[in-house]
């Protein structure tokens, strides 16, 4: 088990985060992450005092602020996401693949995000499903997930989608599964590839059309029509990146990988290594030549990279189709079990291809005593926030 993190992000923001807020004037939900950030597992969200009831410790646990950018918060969601993804497994062949927006495109994505957010989800989908459709390829009904992604490792904005898809699909009549043609090739990318360019670009116009696209700054002068218009020109010639990665090992390797990887937010407390004279250094995955190098920026620029990855508020950052959709997902996924014939049961990953089962699948293990080791922790006191508190002073004053 790696030891904990000594610098955490929540740190930097304690520290520098209410001079970065009188500094730059920020949307009211980035400020809401901040301040939800600095106040996680601190006596201002409140708590509990646990007891030992073998040797009589006594421990303070603060609550957590629960926020979907929090880097100590994931840990609970992602349980809980894993306990609703492990009876929908299937008994097939489950590819990953990547849509990324050209760089072009990145820019106007930053000041437009909710718009080109939605036009991200709408295209890749579209085109998971339409080519997955045609007799021409697999010409099945599919279900998927889609993760949105807006960074790099060294916290530069990078929006693009992670799609977890199954090896095949349902037929037109729900009679029969119909398995992709290889079990190390899903669908032709250069196919993905055109159809999503296609479609981003004619969602891009027809929301620059309607007036929902902003442009500011550097930007400014895109706001001509003509000047638009030819930004987007180039793009049209050039293949966009669609990477499909080589297929999981089986079904029951995906919750592995998933456990992982869906709930991460731009940056963990694990690959901060300092905080100094205004500087922040961190730990980043150089992909040019694979290397592990650390990386230095000034506290205000570290700061500001971190907020461009803040989602709007209210915005779902994973979203289902297909077979897989919310409306009927239950009902699809009993459908592919009778037609596969496997139960749930024989999905799940076992021991020895998942070590941590307990702690991905099962209910957390009870609380053991940090002092003894041997005793139970039990809650013997709740802590109100500090917030809650002062109200109440003020109330009855």
């Amino acid at each position: 088990m790696s030891p904990e993190p000594t610098l955490e992000l929540a740190d930097i923001f304690r520290q520098y985060g209410p001079a970065y807020r009188q500094a730059h004037p920020l949307p009211g939900h980035h400020r809401k992450v901040m301040r939800a950030i600095e106040n996680c597992r601190t006596p201002e969200l409140g708590g509990v005092v646990e007891s030992c009831d073998h040797c009589h410790h006594t421990h303070t646990r603060y609550r957590s602020c629960r926020d979907g950018h929090c880097p100590k918060c994931q840990g609970a969601a992602r349980l809980q996401w894993l306990q609703q993804r492990k009876a929908e497994l299937l008994p097939t062949t489950y590819f990953h693949v990547v849509f990324t927006l050209p760089e072009a495109i990145d820019a106007i994505a930053l000041q437009n995000q909710k718009t080109v957010y939605e036009i991200l989800f709408r295209a890749a989908s579209q085109t998971l499903l339409t080519i997955a459709a045609d007799p021409q390829h697999l010409g099945a009904q599919i279900g998927f997930f889609s993760v949105l992604h807006t960074w790099g490792q060294n916290l530069h904005f990078h929006p693009h989608l992670h799609c977890v898809v199954p090896g095949g699909g349902l037929s037109s009549d729900h009679q029969r599964w119909i398995s992709a043609p290889s079990t190390t090739f899903f669908l032709p990318v250069y196919v993905l590839s055109a159809l999503f360019r296609r479609l981003v670009l004619q969602a891009l116009e027809k929301a620059y059309g309607q007036g929902k696209l902003q442009f500011c700054g550097q930007l400014q002068p895109l706001a001509d029509a003509p000047a638009f218009a030819a930004h987007l020109e180039p793009l049209r010639q050039i293949g966009w990146v669609v990477y499909a990665q080589p297929p999981f090992a089986g079904p029951q390797y995906v919750l592995e990988y998933l456990s992982r990887y869906t709930h991460r937010v731009a940056i963990s407390n694990r690959r901060l290594r300092s905080m100094a004279d205004g500087q922040v250094s961190f730990e980043y995955k150089d992909y040019r030549d694979g290397e592990t190098k650390i990386m230095t920026l000034a506290v205000d620029e570290f700061i500001r990279r971190f907020l461009q990855h803040i989602v709007p508020a209210g915005f779902q950052r994973i979203r289902y189709y297909g077979f897989l959709a919310n409306c009927h997902r239950r009902r699809q996924i009993e459908c592919c079990r009778e037609i596969l014939a496997t139960p749930a049961s024989q999905l799940l990953p076992t021991l020895s291809q998942c070590q941590n089962l307990e702690r991905w699948l099962q209910t957390p293990p009870l609380r053991l005593c940090p002092d003894c080791g041997v005793g139970i922790l039990v809650v013997i006191q709740f802590l109100p926030p500090l917030r809650q508190i002062w109200r109440c002073r003020i109330d009855s004053s």
